[in-house]
């Protein structure tokens, strides 16, 4: 089965200095109908002005991971952990028992995109920590489905503290190319069109939709022209 979320039916916020869709009910934005999930609390597509940014403020108990499409993000937090993302660079921020973080745009001209996903943790209280890495040098090939977060941080990709696995794909369009993930029995994805127009399954998404994947052994995703997703594979 899968269930699409389309772009324009997400809230939406224009704030001047942050333009934000929320794909699941966060802040002023409330819908019962759209809340999480599985262990996908927040799913929002953020852009902020040059100059601009989020001052420190506090989380806890959640697992935050960033994903940059354009433009530099600036992290900082109470747990030592910072650093400039660009894009095809990842970053997680476990907040556990506390932390206090900021994002900021350090560019005077460039507009900052991009993903923010949190995820539910699978236990409570643990020491805040925070990992960045570049994904964007080591695809293997167009198409090709990369591991960027997981459990156990198979094959370089993030760790997180939580049963979820998180799929990066581009495609150049050069070659109309396909991936395939498969999916565990009672397993559930959500595939997030990060831009571009792709096919899940036969179902086409566009720039902004995601799309709600379960009861389905595999996904597979096509594109005939330049397009980048997540696939966030969740317990």
């Amino acid at each position: 089965m899968i269930r699409v979320r389309r772009s324009d039916e997400r809230g939406r916020f224009d704030h001047g200095w942050l333009v934000t869709a929320h794909t699941f009910s966060f802040g002023a934005y409330r819908d019962a109908a759209h809340m999480a999930f599985r262990g996908l609390r927040v799913l929002n597509e953020d852009r902020v002005a040059p100059g601009m940014g989020f001052g420190e403020h506090p989380h806890r108990d959640m697992e935050i991971v960033s994903y940059v499409l354009s433009g530099t993000l600036r992290h900082r937090d109470s747990s030592g952990g910072g650093g400039d993302l660009r894009p095809g660079d990842v970053q997680r921020m476990s907040a556990g028992r506390g932390v206090r973080h900021s994002e900021f745009n350090p560019s005077a001209t460039e507009v900052v995109h991009f993903l923010q996903l949190w995820i539910q943790p699978d236990r409570q209280g643990i020491q805040p920590s925070y990992e960045q890495r570049s994904f964007l040098d080591d695809r293997a090939d167009d198409a090709a489905l990369r591991l960027v977060v997981s459990p156990d941080g198979e094959g370089g990709s993030l760790r997180i503290h939580a049963d979820a696995r998180i799929h990066a794909a581009r495609f150049s369009g050069a070659t109309g190319g396909a991936s395939r993930l498969a999916i565990a029995p009672g397993r559930g994805a959500w595939v997030q069109a990060a831009r571009g127009s792709l096919r899940v399954n036969g179902v086409t998404l566009q720039t902004g939709d995601g799309a709600m994947v379960e009861d389905e052994t595999t996904i597979e995703l096509a594109a005939d022209a330049p397009a980048e997703a997540l696939v966030i594979d969740l317990a």
